[in-house]
């Protein structure tokens, strides 16, 4: 299993970014998959999911209304559009897949949000 991030970069407070996950070494379409962030000095906290076809999404209240989930299972790629971001949405973003009970994270794509 490989998770790789991108998409990430230095914004200022309203701007927009897109962040893309490509996964590989497992059937991407039948699971869900997640993205995480973790600032410096916090917990990594949940951000976002989709369902393995994409029906279900799930957001955590912080960024309901400015972030979407998509994903492609033809390109085995998972996407998520950040609008509007605040100072507090700084921090590595991961992508993860929970592979038969075992967790999968990327490397990350970093997020600064800053004038």
């Amino acid at each position: 299993v490989q998770l790789v991030e991108s998409g990430g970069g230095l914004v200022q407070p309203g701007g927009s970014l897109r962040l893309s996950c490509v996964a590989s070494g497992f059937t991407f379409s039948s699971f869900t998959m997640k993205w995480y962030r973790q600032a410096a000095g916090k917990e990594r906290e949940f951000v976002a999911l989709s369902s393995p076809a994409g029906q279900t999404r799930d957001y955590a209240d912080s960024v309901k209304g400015r972030f979407t989930i998509s994903r492609d299972n033809v390109r085995s790629a998972v996407y998520l559009e950040v609008d509007n971001l605040k100072a507090a949405d700084t921090g590595l973003y991961y992508c993860n897949v929970n592979y038969y009970a075992t967790e999968y994270w990327g490397q990350g794509t970093q997020v600064a949000v800053s004038l």
